[in-house]
């Protein structure tokens, strides 16, 4: 007599299940380490819009004290007025210079706190008469900027403190 040999191709039911409870396992560690990745990168775009605009505010600043070197101005911290400021640029007053000094491209993005499609990127300002933890602003000059985001970062910090 012979004997019938089957091959059975495919998986059986339990190996199914398996499969589906490994995959879900997996996605269970995968997801928070991307949404943690995601986070991460968006902290390391805020540091670095922070640092881009209080280094050309310093430029400001140090631009201003030279094209005002030994001249006595009164009332004036030369500080730019606005962020826009920076972007358009300025001569400072100088009737030696023809062409205005910018100090930024464009306004940095807040990661966190992203303006609508052709809005202007928004940041908390503080003046140079401003607290340093200060939430509002006297309209006089921009001397430092912050997120205006809630949230907290992930070392248990707040964005608007950075």
């Amino acid at each position: 007599m012979g004997r019938i040999v089957r091959n059975q191709f495919g998986l059986s039911f339990i190996e199914l299940v398996i499969t589906v409870v490994i995959l879900g396992i997996l996605a269970t560690v995968v997801v928070p380490f991307s949404q943690m990745t995601v986070k991460r990168t968006k902290e390391i775009e805020l540091r670095r819009s922070l640092r881009e605009i209080r280094t050309a505010i310093d430029e400001y600043k140090k631009a201003y004290d030279e094209a005002h070197k030994g001249k006595q101005v009164l009332n004036e911290t030369g500080y730019p007025e606005t962020l826009e400021a920076l972007v358009e640029g300025t001569d400072f007053g100088s009737e030696a210079v023809t062409t205005k000094k910018k100090f930024l491209r464009r306004i940095p993005v807040d990661p966190f706190n992203r303006p609508a499609s052709g809005e202007k990127p928004e940041w908390g300002l503080r003046s140079y008469k401003d607290e340093p933890d200060s939430t509002t602003w006297d309209n006089s000059d921009v001397y430092d900027v912050y997120s205006l985001s809630e949230g907290k970062a992930i070392d248990g910090t707040l964005y608007k403190d950075w």
